[in-house]
């Protein structure tokens, strides 16, 4: 294996067993063995697992792609709810890794705020879509745009979070559950809703 083969595989590695296992779990051992090398190759590329953890976390980071936002909106409806769909499919597929980081909060701070960057840079673009879709007349509502963003966000959130759980909370399908959740959205923050 090239030694760069051997960082990705160490890093890939790493992420499944901590979204699987969380630190703990996560073993150098299991690590190693995971990614088809030895403990001794592992310390040869990360001086410690906690050193390792990190550098897996900051490519996840660097590396997730997510639906960005129109720069200059021009139909909220369509556009909210094509990101909205998208969003949840993400969120839905990386449940499990983030749930791991929000239940080792307490533990690793460093290791949650880092996995949880890329929510606050879309949060980020929503709000400033928002903004500016409410500027250009397009949403009729008076809101407050972080806080619509951010009831967005829960609400996809919590979704995506809770249907393994909890599915009796969830009676309907995802698809059918985020339509619903943007029409209500929509309607609230003054956009005509787009026939779902």
């Amino acid at each position: 294996m090239v030694a760069v083969d051997v960082h990705e595989a160490l890093l890939k590695a790493t992420l499944k067993l901590f979204a699987e296992m969380g630190s703990r779990g996560a073993t150098t051992r299991r690590i190693a063995k995971e990614a088809g090398v030895n403990e001794v190759t592992l310390f040869r590329h990360f001086p410690t697992k906690e050193a390792l953890i990190h550098a897996a976390l900051h490519a996840f980071v660097e590396q997730t792609q997510y639906m960005r936002l129109q720069e200059v909106p021009v139909d909220p409806a369509n556009e909210l709810t094509e990101w909205a769909r998208d969003h949840h499919k993400h969120l839905y597929k990386l449940r499990s890794l983030i749930r791991t980081s929000m239940g080792e909060f307490e533990e690793h701070p460093e290791q949650c705020k880092q996995a949880m960057c890329v929510s606050i840079t879309i949060n980020n673009e929503l709000t400033r879509y928002l903004a500016d879709a409410r500027a250009r007349g397009l949403l009729s509502a008076d809101f407050e745009p972080r806080a619509a963003a951010a009831m967005l966000m829960g609400t996809l959130f919590a979704d995506a979070m809770g249907r393994d759980p909890m599915p009796e909370r969830y009676p309907y399908s995802m698809k059918d559950g985020i339509d619903l959740y943007l029409g209500l959205f929509l309607r609230a923050i003054g956009a005509r809703p787009v026939n779902l």
